[in-house]
């Protein structure tokens, strides 16, 4: 069977999950490094077990990334192809227009995605760079899919706006533990980003807010960042876990890979610490694997980037993840507007 069409994945009619709430506990790191060093069968265990209590319809989220504004961006994230510092060979492209970004989008939905995502290459984006993606995010909400947008940090004034065009999700990643974010990037400050986070909540937007591993850090940087997202109040709805795409031209490209096995123990624990978020396999899933891939669903991933392509770096193509779900019985969420902000 072809990837396209209404029946490109086998879907699920689900209820209405519960929102993300305040922790009901902080989170140490020592805590979640303990959890990090459990034996594998256990964690895994302890993290079903926390997955089925709170998803027991065990569906997978099929969520589309399109890059709408592509390269050029100021900021010096070691991990970025899209920064205008390092010769990636990515142009800095225009905003899309609105007739692209709804072609891609009903594609999107034709193949089972129920949320569509659309990043722009942004540091901040002006005021009439909000506007301009206000009009792609109310055009994308009328076709009945949940929107996302990933444009880089926002003030408030353009969060509310957003809003009113009716964004439901926000994406802005706190990459790392805040003691290893300077590695990383050194054109913001961590606090940049939760001042981020912090207008987003206030809007009443959802927020998508997770990292990546795989970028030369410790273990106790992992434990750190799982903690900085647990933490949160409330914590994020959605939690994409990143593998470090190891791009040419980045300086992060030599870094050693993480063990598939680490990638899996970081989204068990996620599932244990944030029960009731959606935990999203993200960039790097290519180079998983299935079955590596089967292992972080089983640890709690209920959420995938769907589509061939995460902004500029390669991921699985449709067909690849249909007949990867079939293998694995899974059935696809249904429901594009259960989880929408009220």
């Amino acid at each position: 069977m072809g990837a396209s069409g209404p029946d490109a994945v086998q879907p699920v009619t689900v209820h209405r999950p519960a929102r993300a709430v305040a922790p009901a506990r902080r989170w140490s790191v020592e805590a979640v490094q303990a959890l990090l060093d459990q034996p594998l069968n256990d964690l895994l265990f302890e993290a079903q077990t926390v997955h089925r209590a709170h998803f027991p319809e065990g569906d997978i989220e099929l969520a589309t990334l399109l890059s709408v504004k592509t390269g050029g961006c100021p900021e010096n994230c070691g991990y970025c192809p899209q920064s205008a510092e390092f010769d990636t060979g990515v142009k800095a492209g225009k905003l899309m227009e609105v007739d692209e970004v709804v072609g891609a989008a009903r594609a999107a939905k034709a193949a089972g995605a129920t949320r569509f995502c659309m990043g722009a290459a942004w540091r901040a984006p002006r005021d009439r760079d909000v506007e301009k993606v206000a009009a792609l995010v109310a055009a994308v909400k009328d076709l009945g899919l949940q929107t996302c947008a990933t444009l880089g940090m926002l003030e408030a004034d353009q969060a509310r706006q957003l809003r009113a065009a009716g964004l439901d999700y926000y994406n802005h990643n706190l990459d790392t533990a805040p003691e290893y974010y300077g590695d990383v990037v050194s054109t913001r400050v961590y606090q940049d980003r939760l001042d981020t986070l912090a207008h987003v909540r206030a809007a009443g937007i959802s927020v998508c807010c997770g990292g990546i591993v795989g970028m030369g850090e410790t273990p106790v940087h992992r434990a750190g960042l799982i903690a900085q997202l647990a933490n949160l109040e409330p914590y994020p709805e959605s939690v994409p876990i990143n593998s470090l795409v190891r791009v040419p031209g980045t300086p992060l490209a030599d870094s050693e890979p993480i063990d598939p096995l680490d990638f899996v123990r970081m989204i068990a624990v996620a599932r244990i610490t944030m029960p009731k978020a959606r935990v999203r396999l993200s960039a790097g899933r290519q180079q998983l694997g299935e079955a590596v891939q089967a292992l972080c669903f089983l640890a709690g991933a209920n959420s995938i980037f769907y589509g061939d392509k995460l902004l500029v770096t390669g991921n699985p193509d449709v067909e690849t993840d249909v007949q990867l779900l079939r293998k694995l019985g899974l059935k696809a969420r249904r429901v594009a507007n259960e989880e929408s902000c009220a």
